[in-house]
């Protein structure tokens, strides 16, 4: 494959046409996504909605290059990705995406610092480099006062902001979060979610959140609902202001 084009403003930042995932099950195939259609653009925080089940996770692996598509396309940057090899899969995850979790996933033997850092080390950054830009996203997540705390020392919230500071590390463009607030107290879910909203609105990343709170999808650009293996698109269109207003109100 020729070397992915720069990205502009203006270009979809994933595109899925008609996806489609199946599992088998004995003689049986599970169809879990059914002709999927949709794109994020750059600056898009997207709502993945549904029940229990429905498949949201399994989006999520495929939009994230863990798994790949029964048939369909998977486009980033113009190129249809779905089916490529695995190299260029993990150089695409490192350097384009960005994952959040329920579950922070952090390392307990490294410092919050240190956490943010391994992505940057991974991917040939220098340590200085990476030391410096990490101190910068815990900063702007308000744990500057955590660089040198170990994972057991930091509250559930303060663990999953070192998280979405990791996730933007190696600058992606586009992140994926599934579920982050789903393991939190409502009022520490608040503070988390509002703090990924204004980190996205600065940085100009296109997000898809998977999330069952349905009063944070409503703060969304816009819903996708995913309903026996399809999707339905909705709209929010008040979301630009209060998006807005939070990256305000948080900083």
């Amino acid at each position: 494959m020729n070397k992915m084009k720069q990205i502009q403003p203006t270009d979809q930042v994933l595109e899925f046409v008609g996806g489609t995932k199946s599992y088998r099950q004995g003689r049986n195939a599970r169809e879990v996504l059914k002709g999927v259609d949709f794109n994020i653009r750059p600056k898009e925080i997207v709502a993945l909605v549904g029940q229990s089940g429905a498949g949201k996770s399994t989006l999520l692996q495929i939009a994230g290059l863990l798994d790949k598509p029964t048939s369909g396309k998977i486009i980033i940057n113009g190129e249809n990705i779905g089916h490529v090899g695995d190299d260029l899969r993990t150089v695409l995850r490192r350097d384009y995406i960005g994952f959040v979790y329920q579950y922070h996933n952090l390392l307990g033997d490294f410092s919050a610092l240190e956490n943010v850092m391994l992505p940057m080390l991974i991917a040939g950054k220098a340590k200085h480099e990476a030391e410096e830009k990490a101190a910068f996203l815990l900063e702007k997540l308000r744990l500057s006062h955590r660089l040198k705390h170990r994972p057991a020392e930091l509250s559930g919230g303060e663990q999953q902001r070192v998280a979405i500071a990791r996730a933007l590390a190696n600058s992606p463009r586009l992140l994926l979060a599934d579920e982050p607030t789903g393991n939190l107290d409502p009022s520490t879910a608040e503070d988390v979610f509002s703090a990924l909203l204004a980190i996205i609105q600065e940085t100009g990343l296109a997000a898809l959140i998977a999330t069952h709170n349905m009063e944070l999808a409503a703060r969304m650009n816009r819903q996708l609902k995913l309903a026996n293996g399809k999707l339905e698109d909705s709209f929010a269109g008040h979301k630009e202001s209060f998006i807005s207003r939070v990256s305000k109100n948080f900083y």
